[in-house]
């Protein structure tokens, strides 16, 4: 396996949150519903969605950044373990099988009022 490219990518939380409340319609257009709630139903804070819109900012990097990639076709889950995976279809699936991707890598975090992830594409 080889490292066909990477990504990174921070959000500063507050500002995120409030283009969220800003911006009617903005986090499902951005997110799929497994993104925007907890299991039980309850809305992910925004620490936690800032840190989902990073990845996929990252992901688009990892993929060179083309035009065209739709932000519902990333889905970041967490496993059962706590570990956050990637799911990616339509747009984003073609143009990752394009370059060759097999496998993803992804990393997220928040702290001090930023939220960051990286992502590595594999092939």
């Amino acid at each position: 396996m080889s490292i066909i490219g990477v990504g990174i990518d921070v959000a500063e939380i507050e500002r995120f949150a409030a283009s969220l409340e800003r911006t009617p319609g903005m986090a499902e257009r951005l997110f799929l519903p497994g993104e925007l709630l907890l299991p039980g139903g309850k809305r992910r804070g925004a620490a936690s969605l800032a840190a989902r819109f990073a990845a996929k900012e990252a992901l688009a990097k990892a993929l060179g950044a083309p035009g065209g990639l739709h932000w519902t076709d990333a889905e970041v889950y967490v496993e059962e373990s706590g570990q956050p995976r990637l799911r990616v279809t339509g747009t984003v699936a073609a143009r990752a099988a394009e370059l060759g991707v097999r496998s993803w890598h992804i990393s997220l975090s928040h702290d001090a009022g930023v939220a960051s992830a990286v992502v590595i594409a594999e092939g």
